[in-house]
């Protein structure tokens, strides 16, 4: 009938356990990596520093702050393009982080 031991055919529960303990610690090491992004802040700036936006490892805005040299309330345009730089450079700070955080799991199909 082909099943030898328990555990069918993985070689016993030990080894078994041994699986679910290994599991138990990369879905603890996942948890604590996305907390970290969720904590971090990362700041992308734009025109020497005067465009700042602060996002987290999730690229959710936290902070922006506009050096009051760039707001001319006449050309707007300018400062929207200003904000978008700074938040681009931020989310790519974001980016890798993610992947410095999380790419080890990502090869692993969505398991967690």
């Amino acid at each position: 009938m082909g099943y030898k031991g328990y555990g069918g055919g993985f070689g016993g529960g030990n080894q078994m356990q041994q699986l679910m303990k290994q599991a138990q610690k990369m879905q603890e090491d996942i948890q604590r990596a996305q907390q970290e992004l969720e904590d971090a802040e990362l700041v992308g700036e734009a025109a020497s520093g005067a465009v700042k936006v602060t996002v987290n490892g999730k690229k959710v805005v936290k902070a922006v702050n506009f050096d009051s040299s760039v707001v001319d309330p006449d050309d707007t345009e300018m400062l929207e393009d200003l904000f978008m730089a700074a938040y681009n450079s931020a989310c790519e700070k974001a980016d890798a982080l993610t992947e410095e955080k999380m790419g080890p799991y990502s090869k692993m199909g969505g398991m967690f």
